[in-house]
């Protein structure tokens, strides 16, 4: 394979200063072949700068205003309790921050909890550095959605902490509103499948368990749709999900497990409507 930045350099080089040019540039050109040019699209490279230290930038913005924002949520009623600082070290621990990360991870929770803390600024700023990609800043939504129910319960202030963070996000309350209700009835599916796998039988329609309505919920869909409707809203909600494609828009490895739960979810939904509504 030809080192293109040293024939390049040759020749320009040439037609500028002739012989000593085209020296130089064959000297410039081997070292741009040598040390920058081996592999574009990998680490490395001009790569790193286009590609490389843009997504370790993204992927910084993401962190630190998740942990941040999960400072905000903890504060909400006024006190963080020592149950809160242990949802955010959990989070810490599924996503396998250490060493430095982690040190960043918990200075920005303490950030997050003081009074004047700028969270607008920083979420718009995540916006941006996400280039608005809707799925990205919905699955950042949805961990946060889950960290206000650690406890068992969304109380009101936190509901309004989680209406400050979705509004500059680009999502009004209807969307908050929706998220929410899912994320309920994620908790009863997997509720039910735990209860399943201890050999504890229950009736799939009982309150704790995943009901037809839940599913309905989870897909985004209605009773009263077809099979075609119910199977598009099942593609497109899996879409939203799915690991590889948000790996490919700058989701951080260490937040995939929350796209990959969902999906599971999602699929779990859907596999109880199909066997429900006898689809193929």
């Amino acid at each position: 394979m030809p080192s293109w930045g040293t024939v390049l350099g040759f020749i320009f080089g040439f037609l500028a200063f002739r012989v000593p040019g085209a020296i130089l540039g064959a000297v410039v050109g081997y070292l741009f072949d040598k040390g920058y040019a081996q592999d574009f699209n990998q680490s490395g490279g001009f790569g790193r700068f286009f590609t490389s230290q843009d997504a370790v930038k993204q992927q910084a913005i993401f962190f630190h205003s998740l942990f941040a924002s999960l400072g905000h949520l903890a504060k909400a009623d006024g006190q963080v309790t020592e149950q809160e600082i242990l949802i955010a070290s959990r989070l810490m621990d599924d996503m396998k921050l250490h060493g430095d990360a982690r040190k960043e991870a918990q200075q920005a929770f303490r950030e997050g909890k003081e009074r004047d803390f700028p969270i607008g600024d920083i979420l718009k700023q995540l916006r941006e550095s996400c280039h608005g990609r809707r799925d990205i800043l919905q699955v950042f939504l949805e961990i946060l959605i889950q960290a206000a129910f650690a406890d068992g319960h969304l109380s009101r202030d936190e509901y309004q902490v989680l209406e400050k963070v979705a509004k500059p996000l680009g999502f009004v309350r209807r969307d908050l509103d929706y998220l929410i209700a899912i994320y309920e009835a994620e908790i009863r599916f997997r509720r039910q499948s735990r209860s399943q796998g201890q050999g504890q039988r229950r009736q799939t329609q009982s309150a704790s368990g995943p009901t037809l309505e839940d599913a309905y919920t989870i897909l985004g869909v209605s009773a009263g749709d077809d099979e075609k409707t119910i199977k598009r809203a099942y593609r497109k909600r899996m879409s939203e999900h799915h690991p590889d494609k948000l790996a490919s828009k700058g989701l951080p490895e260490q937040a995939m497990e929350i796209a990959k739960s969902k999906a599971q979810d999602i699929q779990a939904a859907y596999e109880l409507v199909k066997s429900r509504r006898g689809f193929k």
